[in-house]
C-alpha cells in the first residue's frame, strides 16, 4: 500500500507522477533526454543499463518496466534482458556494453566506487567520455527513479503480463506526462 495518497489505478511511477505533475514534467524530461536517443548508446542499450541497475537496486516495477521496454527494442528477445539484468558478464551483448554495465554497477553501490581501471577498460574496448558520461547519468538517475517507486511503496504490478503493454507505448511515444494521464493498455483477451 502507497505511503501517500495516489490513485492506486497507476501503477508505479505512474501513481506518483500524478500526484505530482509539477515534477513529473521535469522527470519526463529526463528519461526522455537519457533514453530516447540514439546518439552513441542505442535505446535498447540505455533500456538495458536502466533495467540493470534497477534490478540491482530491488525495484521490482522499474526493472519490469525498463526489461519490458529494452524488449520492445531486442525484437522481443526477453531471456536476453533477464541475462543482462542478472548476469550481463555471461549475456551474448558487446564487451563494451559489459564494461558499461560494469561502470552501472560501481555507479548503483555509490559514485565513488567507479575505478579508473573500469573506464579504461570501456575505453579500451572503444567506449567514448560520451557512452560514460551517458552510462553514469542513467545509473545515477535510475537510482533516484528507483528510490522514488519503492521510497513511497507505490503500487507494483506482479502480473507480468501488463509491463509489454505500457512499454510498447513508451518505446513508440516516448516518457511523458500521457504516462501518467492515458489509461492503462489491457491485454485484448483480459
Amino acid at each position: 500500500m502507497p505511503h501517500i495518497n495516489v490513485d492506486e489505478n497507476l501503477p508505479g511511477i505512474r501513481a506518483l507522477m500524478a500526484f505530482s505533475p509539477e515534477t513529473a514534467t521535469p522527470m519526463g524530461e529526463l528519461a526522455n533526454a537519457l533514453l530516447r536517443t540514439n546518439e552513441v548508446l542505442s535505446m535498447a542499450e540505455r533500456e538495458l543499463i536502466a533495467a540493470h541497475v534497477s534490478y540491482l537496486n530491488d525495484c521490482f516495477y522499474c526493472q519490469q518496466s525498463h526489461g519490458a521496454i529494452a524488449v520492445c527494442y531486442l525484437d522481443g528477445n526477453n531471456d536476453l534482458v533477464e541475462q543482462v539484468k542478472r548476469d550481463y558478464v555471461n549475456a551474448d551483448i558487446p564487451d563494451k556494453l559489459k564494461a558499461l554495465l560494469a561502470i552501472a554497477g560501481s555507479v548503483q553501490k555509490g559514485g565513488k566506487y567507479v575505478t579508473p581501471e573500469q573506464i579504461e577498460v570501456a575505453r579500451k574496448l572503444g567506449a567514448t567520455d560520451k557512452e560514460i558520461h551517458d552510462t553514469v547519468l542513467i545509473a545515477a538517475a535510475f537510482c533516484m527513479f528507483n528510490r522514488y517507486v519503492d521510497g513511497l511503496a507505490a503500487n507494483t504490478p506482479t502480473d507480468l503480463a501488463s509491463y509489454p503493454l505500457r512499454a510498447k507505448q513508451i518505446a513508440e511515444k516516448g516518457y511523458g506526462n500521457h504516462i501518467f494521464s492515458s489509461k492503462q493498455p489491457v491485454p485484448e483477451n483480459a
